[in-house]
C-alpha cells in the first residue's frame, strides 16, 4: 500500500459538486492499493500513520500523534500513486491493485481509522468516484509511505 499524508486544517472530497467526506485538524490520507496488498499490509499502514509525531507540541516539537492532538481523518482512494511512469509519457497503472481487491482494502483501511478515532472523527472518500479534493495543508507538511520499505 502507499499513501500520501497531508497534515491539514481541514481537507473536503466531494463527488458531483457535493460533499461526501470531511475533517478538521488532523491528516489527509490519499489511499493505494497494490496487487500484493492484504489486511496485513492495512493494519501495518494504519499502525505506521497513526503513531507519526507529526504534530506540534506546546514547545513547537513535532512530538504528538494524530490521538494526542484529538485528530481527525480524511482519507481519500487514489489509484494514481501507482503510477509508474518509467517509459513513455502515459503513466502506466497496471501496479495497482484491481477494483476488487483495492475497494475491499480501502473499506478495511478506513474501518481501521475509524476503530482508532471514532467514525464521527473519520470522512471517507467514494471508492471508484470521480473526486474533488480541497484542503489547506498545515505547514506545509506531507510525507510519502509506502508499506514495501516500511
Amino acid at each position: 500500500m502507499r499513501a500520501l499524508i497531508q497534515r491539514v486544517t481541514q481537507a473536503n472530497v466531494s463527488v458531483s459538486g457535493e460533499s461526501v467526506g470531511s475533517c478538521g485538524r488532523g491528516l489527509l490520507v490519499l489511499l493505494g492499493v497494490g496487487h500484493d496488498d492484504n489486511e496485513a499490509t492495512a493494519t501495518k499502514l494504519w499502525n505506521k500513520i497513526s503513531g507519526l509525531r507529526i504534530f506540534e507540541d506546546e514547545n513547537g516539537k513535532t512530538n504528538l500523534s494524530l490521538a494526542d492532538v484529538a485528530g481527525e481523518a480524511l482519507v481519500v482512494s487514489q489509484f494514481t500513486l501507482y503510477a509508474n511512469c518509467r517509459r513513455g509519457r502515459r503513466p502506466s497503472f497496471t501496479d495497482a491493485a484491481g477494483p476488487e481487491l483495492a475497494s475491499n482494502l480501502y473499506e478495511r483501511f478506513c474501518e481501521l481509522v475509524e476503530a482508532d478515532l471514532g467514525s464521527e472523527r473519520v470522512g471517507r472518500g467514494i471508492f471508484g468516484a470521480m473526486m474533488e479534493v480541497s484542503l489547506v495543508n498545515d505547514g506545509p507538511f506531507t510525507i510519502w509511505l509506502d508499506t514495501a520499505e516500511l
